[in-house]
């Protein structure tokens, strides 16, 4: 019986696997109610009694042997198994959702492509400007309130150095760098210090225009304003003008649209009026052209300028332009 024990634990020490099954199997066979190891201690009572205590030394090193190769072998698979990446080809895939662009960046991208069909070049320039590219060079008198701090970011004084609060700062560095014939819009990011509320913000996006050559008139302004205001806002879109005042442009005018909510009828965004804001625009002052080196008396040109947020605001019906800046998901997900 103790040769059989012995025989019985050169097969333990000798069994390894890999498998999960075989392992469940060996277990089942050497350590189970009804396996081998059972059966010998039931046999433990048949044994004389001065063979007892060998008897059961060796039973026991075979016990413990077949417990041990049972743990030893389940450990090795769990560690392999720990690198390896489990996949349940039942299981549906991961949709992978893509992003949109941001309402600003569509809208903005309808303005240029609207006015690069018209023969409008696209112009940039630096959002950190000095005095004269930002006042001076667009006739802003020295005492105008725009100066002040309480519409601009002033970074260095003496000379000034700030944030440019309009991109009109685009087409003075075209006017010093280019001669008439000139057509071109300049979109881009302005600053202003201004409280941020649902129809105010610091941070915002203009575009701007320039046309300048000879014969320029107002009329062309219009026409230019009006082919934009329909292609924009659609077929039947009018547009009035109303005067205004800028330093820049002289005439200058207010632009209108028709509500396109209310097809001009009144509604509560056009305040009942039956019409909505969207730029200022006019005839470059000749003093503006004059300092920029170019002829007032053999060139004239109109110019506009609009709020990119507005427009956006406009055409989508959006109630609060803080909105574009606080990047919720919820609200940019329907663009």
């Amino acid at each position: 019986m103790i040769n059989k024990i012995q025989g019985l634990i050169t097969e333990v020490e000798a069994f390894s696997s890999a498998n999960v099954e075989e392992i469940e199997q060996f277990r089942i066979k050497f350590l189970s109610k009804k396996g081998i190891v059972t059966d010998l201690f039931n046999e433990f009572k048949n044994v004389p009694q001065d063979a007892k205590k060998e008897f059961g030394l060796v039973l026991n090193i075979l016990k413990n042997k077949a417990q041990e190769k049972v743990e030893f072998l389940k450990q090795n698979i769990e560690e392999d198994e720990s690198g390896k990446v489990k996949i349940d080809l039942s299981l549906p895939g991961d949709i992978e959702t893509l992003g949109t662009r941001h309402p600003i960046s569509i809208v903005r991208n309808e303005i240029i492509e609207i006015f690069t069909r018209l023969g409008f070049t696209i112009s940039e320039g630096p959002e950190i400007e000095d005095d004269w590219h930002v006042f001076s060079a667009l006739n802003f008198a020295e005492d105008h309130p725009a100066r002040d701090m309480q519409d601009t970011f002033f970074i260095e004084k003496n000379p000034d150095i700030l944030l440019r609060t309009h991109t009109s700062s685009v087409q003075v560095r075209v006017m010093e760098n280019e001669k008439p014939p000139i057509r071109t819009i300049s979109p881009g990011r302005v600053f202003r210090n201004e409280a941020i509320s649902a129809r105010a913000h610091c941070i915002f996006h203009q575009v701007e225009g320039l046309y300048i050559d000879t014969n320029v008139s107002f009329a062309d302004l219009k026409q230019t304003l009006l082919y934009f205001a329909k292609e924009l806002f659609g077929e039947k879109t009018q547009i009035r003008l109303r005067p205004s005042f800028f330093p820049f442009t002289e005439p200058s005018a207010e632009m209108d649209i028709s509500c396109s909510l209310c097809g001009g009828k009144g509604c509560n965004v056009c305040k009942y009026t039956g019409w909505l804001e969207i730029l200022g625009c006019g005839m470059v002052d000749p003093n503006v052209l004059e300092s920029n080196g170019i002829d007032s008396v053999k060139y004239t040109g109109f110019a506009f300028g609009m709020g990119i947020e507005r427009i956006t605001m406009l055409k989508y019906g959006v109630r609060d332009l803080r909105l574009y800046f606080e990047n919720d998901v919820r609200f940019l997900r329907q663009f």
